[in-house]
């Protein structure tokens, strides 16, 4: 093996990178990525930039917490749907209904879990319910964003909604099926979605980083956390409508006035964490241990085809050839996710590769498009890491 030329071509990857900071498209970032060669592990490793730029300027490093936005949508609730299935407790074909009684509402009795994990349920895909809650707040006086009656107050508008297509007609990716994914886990298990998670996948799974930042209860501005901890988390956008830059504090509107905790968004990690889980589920698949149930990782990497032409698989998107966040190179059996603040991660099953790339792009730079660096850094990790 080569590790000069190895070294070499993974120098793309830091001038992919460092120019993205350059043109502020990205405050910062931390890249992972691994891969088996010859033998042995390869790691990669890249931190550069800041955390956060205002109201202080802090380096970004290695164990900044960030905001995962929609890795939520895996690292949580699909990994929660997945133990709860392995445990007989619920099955994927089951009605929504059964165990969300209201959600039969409005000709949604023939909606399944299977359907809400491939966004092909016929919800809406998104609501800016914040906007009707500050609406509301305007009218009554009543304090509604952040508490749990503002929770309760979208679920119930979410759960009694209409449809906009049948079920297994489209696949239509949003936020609402993971709300009521969300909502399904805390109904089975008479626990809040974060608890669950803590208890049922974090914690065993040795992920010491990985948390739900839940709203202060009395609804204030500043989230009740130590500074200490605060500093550790990059910062987020210069919020219009909160009227402060977030930091500390869950970045998706709808998230923050469910209280921070939701099936969509709100989940803070580390890199080394999303490594941790991303490694367990990729040995999990191949049976070499098992923290996940195996026969379940399987099925929730495999694709759907809901409908035929559909990529999703169970709460996971794999690659679309020509177009996907994942670049040219991982194969058709990988499995990945991004997240709206510049998060994502690409697991290849086949050849074992995982890339974990955390920035905080929405944190006071330009809002240019990310989605095109995502799979030209993926590309370059992949190209320098098999180089021969």
């Amino acid at each position: 093996m080569k590790r000069s030329l190895i070294n070499r071509k993974l120098g793309k990857v830091e001038r992919l990178l460092d120019k993205a900071i350059e043109r502020a498209e990205i405050p910062g970032a931390v890249v992972l990525a691994r891969m088996p060669r010859d033998g042995e592990t390869l790691n990669y490793s890249w931190v550069r930039g800041v955390s956060v730029i205002r109201p202080e300027r802090i380096p970004m490093a290695r164990d900044t917490l960030f905001d995962l936005a929609s890795l939520t949508k895996t690292l949580a609730t699909t990994t929660a749907v997945m133990r709860l299935v392995d445990q007989d407790r619920i099955s994927l074909d089951d009605p929504v209904a059964k165990h969300l009684p209201v959600f039969a509402e409005r000709d949604k009795e023939s909606v399944t879990i299977r359907h809400l994990l491939t966004h092909s349920s016929g919800l809406r895909p998104w609501r800016g319910f914040h906007e009707l809650l500050i609406q509301r707040e305007r009218k009554t006086g009543d304090r509604m964003i952040g508490t749990p009656e503002g929770r309760a107050w979208i679920v119930d508008r979410i759960l009694r909604s209409a449809r906009v297509h049948e079920p297994g007609e489209a696949a239509v990716y949003g936020d609402l099926d993971f709300i009521v994914l969300g909502e399904l886990v805390q109904s089975v298990t008479g626990q809040p979605l974060d608890i669950f998670c803590q208890e049922q996948i974090w914690e065993p799974l040795g992920m010491k980083e990985t948390r739900f930042l839940p709203t202060a209860v009395d609804g204030s501005e500043d989230p009740a956390m130590p500074i200490a901890v605060r500093r550790r988390i990059a910062g987020a956008e210069n919020c219009p409508w909160r009227e402060r830059i977030v930091w500390g504090e869950v970045h998706d509107p709808n998230a923050f006035s469910m209280g921070g905790v939701a099936g969509h968004a709100g989940l803070f990690s580390s890199a080394d964490d999303v490594m941790r889980f991303a490694q367990v589920f990729l040995d999990s698949w191949h049976g070499r241990q098992d923290l996940l149930p195996q026969r379940w990782v399987r099925a929730f990497a495999e694709r759907q085809r809901i409908p035929e032409e559909s990529d999703w698989a169970l709460g996971w998107d794999t690659p679309t050839a020509g177009t996907s966040s994942s670049g040219q190179h991982f194969s058709e059996h990988s499995v990945g996710h991004l997240g709206f603040t510049g998060t994502s991660l690409w697991i290849d099953l086949e050849r074992e590769a995982i890339v974990v790339m955390l920035t905080n792009r929405v944190h006071m730079v330009a809002k240019r498009s990310h989605f095109e660096l995502r799979p030209k850094v993926h590309d370059a990790i992949i190209e320098g890491l098999t180089a021969e």
